[in-house]
């Protein structure tokens, strides 16, 4: 049973510290992140000044994703995270000093992004990569199911706590954030497994750096759920806006704000619990993904639309719900699916669709924002988003047609079962 077995996965004393890793670091970035969001339009009032944090966080996505897979496959992939988190700490206390600072340049604050996406770039596909030689065989799809639930909610909870600490102090969520990466630095240090790379065995060449890619692409249903994560958070983001929503439409600031992102982190949350204990996700799994798009769109774009901040709450949290439940099936059936030796260039290719999609949404919602307003930026990307649900399954009908989460392997009880 997976409500039983998930949850055992955290007996693995090395994964239970890669689980509790990966939620400090995440949680810390989207603390940080809104926080930042918030001080750069408060001091500049522009959307356009918001887009461009997109483009900083794109950049080193773009431009490392060759080599960060590359190095959670042949480097011990514990090394790459506690690395990766000594730099994030360090630029938790930077973006800490240019706050308590003050003044009106931002330029600043735009490297030290560009800093910390390239730390998440090698942070993602190791922890990613990490996590099958973890646990037992069998534990392999709940602990891969509860990794994933355990990232979104980091991923929701951050900017909501953020806010929130921001509306008591501007300075005091970039102190957390340092904070939480110097505890995930710990956890990583902490961890007993080593890996085995294939140092040997994969000398560096374009080849073996493209192999992420390859695999990919020859495996559409890979493929397909990657790049449907990319198209929904490129579409449908309306995170970098709500500094906007908060302040110029709901009219509620900045403790509003933290409430705004507190409601699709409630949904994930509640999401996140109720999965565990059930196989809602493990049959009918492409059916599923797409009935989850469509419901995450639709409700992305009637936020877009509503001036009421009840009502803006309750949108917010089906957003959340349906994400969480959409990102339980897409990564479990990436990762399942990978052999170790590319788990690392293939998490590298997964991170540059989600991470490259994320900082163009905010650059598209904030070019949006400043030609047409927020409120049909978001409109217009919801319906989109929800649009996926009926597109994806024509180019990608395998995926569409996925009957379970984690295929069984040729004369499993399941596979007999089903024959």
């Amino acid at each position: 049973m997976i409500s039983t077995s998930r949850w055992a996965t955290l007996h693995n004393r090395d994964f239970a510290l890669v689980c509790g890793a990966r939620f400090a670091v995440t949680l810390a970035i989207h603390v940080a992140t809104v926080a930042i969001g918030w001080y750069i339009y408060d001091v500049t009032s522009s959307a356009f000044a918001l887009a461009y944090l997109g483009l900083a966080g794109l950049i080193p996505a773009l431009t490392l994703v060759l080599v960060t897979g590359y190095v959670a496959d042949r480097i011990d992939r514990r090394l790459v995270l506690f690395g990766s988190d000594l730099v994030l700490t360090a630029t938790g206390l930077v973006l800490l000093w240019l706050v308590t600072s003050g003044g009106s340049i931002v330029w600043p604050i735009y490297l030290v992004v560009m800093a910390v996406s390239a730390s998440r770039a090698f942070h993602n596909p190791a922890a990613q990569a990490i996590v099958p030689a973890l646990v037992p065989q069998e534990q392999l799809q709940s602990a891969i199911a509860l990794s994933s639930s355990v990232f979104q909610s980091a991923q929701i909870l951050g900017p909501a706590l953020g806010g929130i600490l921001y509306a008591i102090d501007p300075k005091l969520p970039l102190a957390v954030a340092s904070a939480l990466y110097a505890i995930s630095a710990l956890a990583s240090l902490a961890l007993r497994h080593r890996s085995a790379p294939t140092a040997g065995k994969m000398p560096l060449s374009i080849k073996s750096l493209m192999a992420g890619f390859d695999f990919a692409w020859r495996k559409p249903v890979i493929f397909g759920a990657v790049a449907l994560d990319a198209a929904v958070v490129m579409l449908g983001g309306v995170v970098v806006l709500l500094p906007i929503f908060a302040k110029d439409i709901l009219e509620v600031g900045p403790l509003g704000l933290g409430l705004l992102r507190a409601a699709p982190a409630l949904g994930a949350v509640l999401m996140a619990l109720w999965l565990p204990n059930n196989d809602f996700v493990a049959h009918g799994t492409g059916r599923k993904l797409f009935a989850t798009i469509g419901i995450y769109g639709i409700a992305t774009g009637l936020f877009g639309l509503s001036t009421s901040f009840p009502l803006s709450l309750l949108l917010l949290i089906v957003v959340g719900a349906s994400d969480m439940i959409s990102v339980v099936i897409r990564h479990p059936m990436v990762q399942a699916e990978t052999p170790d030796d590319l788990r690392g260039r293939v998490a590298a290719v997964n991170w540059l669709f989600i991470s490259s999609a994320s900082e163009l949404s905010q650059f598209r919602a904030g070019a949006m924002a400043g030609l047409i307003g927020a409120g049909p930026a978001v409109f217009i990307g919801g319906l989109m988003a929800a649009s996926l649900a009926l597109i994806w399954p024509r180019l990608f009908p395998g995926l569409a047609a996925r009957e379970h989460l984690i295929e069984p392997e040729p004369g499993s009880p399941r596979e007999e079962t089903k024959a």
